[in-house]
């Protein structure tokens, strides 16, 4: 077996959390260095930030000293309203330093052709080249349950009219009120405008996948259009980042599409609830998180996957886990491609070799 791949986690929030004890538990791969963004945590032991026992490597808030390691690799997992904007930079000094970025943070590069930013785009394509490196943004959606799940599901048609990826999910677990007040809307009256209602807003945030899929099915995307529908709750809600008052937003849902010959052909939804019984008329499910993938052609297919128990009120930690996930099982297939920005129509099926135990 050759060496252990070195990999440093850049950050250890849910998502970086999760990486860090995957990672130490794989032969193939060997945790080096963790980035943390607080002086609090600098200088702790990586494994109790993480939530586990400790494991030997110290978490630094240095950037250059963990690029002096010369890892393999960075699993990116950093998170926050300006995330793009923080981690271009970082990118561009990783890949241009000749080290394999894997990401969860910058969603929107997840199909890089069609990143919203050309000029940083072509930053990132300019550093890779120089480091002869390699770059791979995915999760869980946008990523695989919003792409990947349905391209694999469309192996099986003959014919296809309508290829429609939906997450329904109960949020009430996310903690982090801006986002979910001024970026969605919730706990705001429904005549308050969210960053979701700013135009194009929508058709930004679900370009890349709809643009991945378009492209493994062959088909030119001629426009997306977006729309947005919120309902209100009509009793107080108690969630992680407060409480929603009886008669503001309760639960949210967007819709991307994707016009092919005139007609809508690829779809992305999504609907968030902050308790199960607001908007009964969306559709819903018992899990917290699901993911349906609707073929509409020769055969109709229509698939399901569910994450955490039903009733459990898990799926904050169960897709923390798939998303970091995502990522850290495709490390060594990242590692081995030639380098440039990948997406998942460039990489084999990651399988997780050394997951079973």
């Amino acid at each position: 077996m050759s060496a252990p791949l070195r990999t440093v986690v850049w950050s250890t929030g849910g998502v970086g959390s999760n990486a860090i004890a995957a990672i130490g538990r794989r032969s193939d791969l060997e945790l080096v260095g963790v980035w943390v963004h607080s002086a609090e945590k600098a200088g702790r032991d990586a494994g109790e930030l993480a939530g586990g026992n400790p494991i030997g490597v110290i978490a630094t808030d240095d950037a250059d000293a963990l690029i002096a390691l010369r890892p393999d690799c960075v699993v990116y997992a950093a998170s926050g309203p300006e995330r793009d904007g923080a981690a271009v930079p970082d990118y561009v000094r990783l890949l241009e330093a000749g080290i394999n970025i894997v990401s969860t943070t910058s969603t929107a590069l997840v199909y890089p052709p069609a990143f919203y930013s050309p000029e940083w785009r072509a930053q990132l394509e300019l550093a890779a080249k120089s480091g002869n490196s390699s770059f791979y943004a995915s999760g869980i959606f946008p990523g695989f349950g919003s792409d990947e799940l349905a391209l694999l599901l469309t192996t099986q048609s003959a014919r296809i009219t309508r290829v429609t990826a939906t997450e329904i999910a109960l949020n009430d677990h996310y903690p982090v009120a801006d986002v979910m007040m001024d970026g969605m809307g919730f706990a705001r009256p429904l005549d308050f405008t969210p960053m979701l209602q700013t135009p194009g807003f929508i058709e930004m945030a679900w370009k890349a996948p709809i643009h991945l899929i378009a492209d493994g099915l062959g088909v030119e995307i001629e426009r997306i259009h977006g729309t947005l529908d919120r309902r209100h709750t009509d009793r107080d809600i108690e969630v992680a980042f407060g409480t929603i008052p009886a008669g503001t937003c309760g639960a949210v849902r967007t819709r991307a599409a994707g016009v092919v010959g005139g007609r809508d052909v690829i779809v992305i939804e999504h609907i968030i609830r902050m308790a199960r019984d607001t908007a009964p008329d969306w559709p819903a499910s018992e899990f917290d998180a699901t993911y349906r993938v609707d073929i509409d052609g020769d055969p109709d297919i229509h698939c399901a996957m569910n994450l955490g128990a039903a009733e459990g009120h898990g799926a904050g930690r169960a897709a923390m886990t798939a998303t970091a996930m995502r990522v850290v099982n495709a490390i060594p297939y990242v590692v081995d491609a030639p380098a440039g920005l990948l997406s998942s129509l460039d990489l084999p099926v990651t399988l997780p070799r050394y997951a079973v135990g």
